[in-house]
């Protein structure tokens, strides 16, 4: 996520108290509510219809909102539940009931339901290691230094029956935020990937899918840099807010490593895509730039997305985005009046 406030944050001082406790170079092919009226509506999103979420806490705090955004959709379903492991330390990464139970209920409650949970690849995630540190702790992953910690992670999904979870491992790894960074060593970023792939799979029971998620742009280093291998990867994702300021969704979407070419890139390694993330940021209420996105999946047929609510990206629990909000709950069948 790129706000400065992120969930991951947030969960990681939650699950605090609750538990007391391609290829290198290559170039790519070519909870309150919101108040007021609403504006009468400029152009009409194309409906909804991929699997969708609404990222609105990762307790179970989150899950019961969940049926409380559904019915501010006008009754739309959502089928997507995702959430985060905080990365602050490895035992939080191995996972927990505190977590996975409510998730593993929502999950059994509807057919066809998908669990969506970014994995990070090191521990202190959010604490601003040095290069240094982090290329050292890349290289150490990349020979099985913590292969136990994922082996830890896998065997409690399987046991909390989310055997088939796609993993958003090491997401936006192209910034600068988490210690998963892949800058500071390429090479050992994709073997790291490898080889937490390759633990996971060995776990009896499991049915794992793998998100490579980077975030749009070119941030610090060129995210195909990145791409650890077709046979590693079996979604490419994006997550994609409305950033920086004054870039239009046109802009967003031919922009070096935007939109358009990261569908070009999973085509041509013949992978589905996804939006792990997207919302609202630096351009405020913009109700075009969620018309694009929405129209947007409608074209390209994601996996799943997932909408980030909470202020300042949300729709749902923020009251300064309100034109934004009747467009999403336009595309999702409601009147699009609060």
């Amino acid at each position: 996520m790129t706000s400065a406030f992120g969930p991951r944050a947030a969960l990681t001082v939650l699950l605090a108290a609750v538990l007391a406790l391609v290829l290198p170079g290559d170039r790519l092919a070519p909870g309150s509510r919101q108040e007021g009226e609403p504006a009468a509506p400029e152009a009409a999103p194309a409906p909804l219809t991929v699997p969708s979420g609404f990222f609105t806490g990762s307790d179970e705090t989150g899950v019961r909102r969940i049926g409380e955004v559904q019915s501010w959709l006008g009754g739309a379903s959502l089928t997507v539940g995702h959430t985060y492991l905080p990365g602050d330390r490895w035992s939080n990464i191995e996972g927990h009931p505190a977590l996975f139970e409510p998730w593993a209920r929502w999950k059994e409650a509807g057919p066809g339901r998908l669990f969506v949970l970014n994995v990070p690849m090191m521990d202190r995630s959010e604490d601003g290691l040095p290069d240094t540190e982090v290329r050292a702790g890349l290289r150490g992953g990349s020979t099985g230094a913590y292969d136990a910690h994922f082996r830890a992670l896998g065997r409690r999904l399987v046991e909390h029956r989310l055997s088939d979870a796609i993993l958003v491992l090491g997401w936006e790894m192209n910034g600068t935020t988490y210690s998963h960074r892949c800058g500071p060593d390429p090479e050992s970023w994709k073997a790291y990937w490898r080889r937490i792939v390759g633990v996971l799979r060995e776990v009896p029971g499991q049915r794992f899918r793998f998100d490579f998620t980077a975030s749009r742009g070119r941030d610090a280093v060129e995210w195909t840099r990145c791409y650890p291998g077709d046979a590693y990867v079996d979604i490419i994702g994006m997550d994609a807010y409305d950033q920086p300021e004054g870039l239009d969704f046109a802009g967003q979407v031919a922009e070096e490593y935007g939109l358009a070419d990261h569908v070009r890139f999973a085509a041509a390694h013949g992978k589905p895509v996804s939006y792990p993330e997207w919302g609202l940021f630096r351009n405020g209420d913009n109700p075009e730039y969620v018309r694009g996105m929405l129209d947007w999946f409608a074209r390209y047929r994601p996996v799943y997305q997932t909408f980030t609510d909470y202020c300042p990206h949300g729709v749902w629990a923020c009251a300064d985005n309100p034109e934004s909000g009747r467009v999403v709950r336009g595309a999702f069948g409601a009147s699009g009046r609060p």
